[in-house]
């Protein structure tokens, strides 16, 4: 059974792992914000495909990436970017924590809660052309935990020997968000001391042509990958669709404190709502009530006022709604304009990693509270004029800049009318 924890109990972060489209692991990751690298390409298949949109973000993963949390075995027929992706990011993440790996006992007080949308489309698009061949005997024994939803999170507690819940949610854009809340909710209830949460999404024509098709994706940049994902430009043509996946240890600070781990961030709290597909939500656009009720109860939850925000991450998709969402920031942090904080599109770097946005936008507002920095949104140089006329042009840098951020607040809204916000804060003993 979990052990009795107070409802004050503090929950923090003490490990990360992250697989973008600009890097693999915190270090590259790190260094490709600080850079303000895109992780942008062209991709001949989608031209082939005659795709609108030619351009993605793919993670670089590497061999030795894949090697390093699975066995020759498990990867035999593999053929699920999502679960590599978000095992890579797990593992990272449990070494980052300063766990160990390799127990033969099962742990009742580690959880895991690690959301997808989809899992192994191009090995189930396979597998349906042969069944269809009548070759069903061929198919192999992996297809199930492949293309099952919580396959990535089945992997991952295998991996750790994780003994309390295990679990995936998914909830479209808002996916990672929802995951480390979830975490967050599990260890403060006192049903676990640690988490392993996190999201992730695979890449690939089958799941980005949906996207494509509602026209939603940038299509003008096919010649310019790298200027492609235009957050809160005037210039703004879509989205760029990517694939990634972000990890996050979570636990108690008495738990953390009693082992000596590192302690990267303090989870304050967040909210998780839907607008119901009401007052102007649908499935694909947000209720904008709801989205700023998410954003003021997270700041409730979170015991702290607008003022004491020093970084937005915001959901920011260089879609049409980007200068809502600037709007809804300003209303409901309510301060004046020259103390407004630094706003960010990590998406600006990396595309909209769909199910794994979330988490590697979240990844990515923790490396900047742990080291004092804020990185760029690139391509926003001609910033548009609704979004001008509410936050001035110096707290949306271009370039990366050195800044204490105590607090910031990272937000995603996704499709099904549906909101997620996190607050984190340095950790103070």
């Amino acid at each position: 059974m979990a052990e009795h924890i107070s409802i004050n109990t503090r929950v923090v972060i003490t490990g990360m792992g992250v697989v973008a489209p600009n890097g693999v692991g915190l270090s590259d990751f790190e260094r490709a914000l600080r850079d303000g690298r895109s992780g942008i390409a062209f991709i001949p298949r989608l031209a082939d495909l005659k795709f609108g949109c030619q351009v993605g973000g793919i993670p670089p993963v590497q061999q030795h990436h894949i090697d390093a949390c699975l066995t020759p075995l498990q990867v035999r027929n593999f053929d699920s970017d999502g679960i590599i992706y978000g095992m890579i990011a797990a593992d990272e993440a449990w070494k980052n924590a300063d766990l160990e790996l390799g127990t033969e006992q099962f742990d009742p007080q580690t959880g895991v809660i690690f959301g997808t949308g989809t899992s192994g489309i191009e090995k189930l698009n396979a597998s349906m052309k042969m069944v269809d061949e009548q070759k069903v005997r061929r198919l192999g024994s992996n297809v199930v935990i492949q293309t099952m939803a919580s396959g990535v999170s089945a992997f991952i507690a295998g991996h750790i020997g994780a003994g309390n819940q295990v679990s995936t949610n998914s909830s479209a854009c808002t996916t990672g968000t929802e995951a480390l809340l979830m975490g967050y909710r599990h260890i403060k209830a006192g049903y676990a001391q640690r988490m392993l949460v996190g999201s992730t999404c695979e890449h690939g024509p089958y799941l980005w042509a949906g996207f494509d098709a509602m026209r939603v994706t940038s299509q003008r940049f096919n010649d310019a990958p790298e200027r492609a994902s235009r957050p809160m430009s005037a210039t703004a043509g879509g989205l760029v669709p990517g694939g990634g996946a972000g990890a996050f240890v979570i636990e108690t600070l008495e738990s953390a404190l009693r082992r000596k781990a590192p302690i990267i961030a303090e989870v304050l709290g967040g909210q998780i709502n839907s607008g119901g597909q009401r007052g102007g939500g649908t499935l694909t656009a947000p209720n904008p009530q709801a989205v700023r009720q998410c954003i003021t109860d997270a700041l409730s939850s979170a015991g702290v006022s607008g003022s004491k925000i020093d970084l937005i991450n915001g959901h920011l998709t260089a879609t049409a709604k980007d200068p809502d969402e600037v709007a809804a920031w300003v209303d409901e942090l309510g301060v004046e304009r020259s103390d407004f904080p630094y706003l960010q599109s990590t998406k600006s770097m990396v595309g909209h990693c769909l199910s794994g946005s979330g988490a590697v936008e979240l990844v990515a507002t923790a490396l900047q509270i742990q080291h004092d920095f804020v990185h760029p949104s690139i391509n926003s140089e001609d910033l548009h004029e609704s979004i001008a006329a509410l936050v001035s042009r110096e707290k949306i840098p271009q370039q990366a800049i050195n800044a204490s951020i105590t607090t910031a607040i990272k937000a995603s809204f996704g499709f099904g009318d549906v909101n997620g916000c996190v607050v984190l804060r340095q950790y103070n003993s």
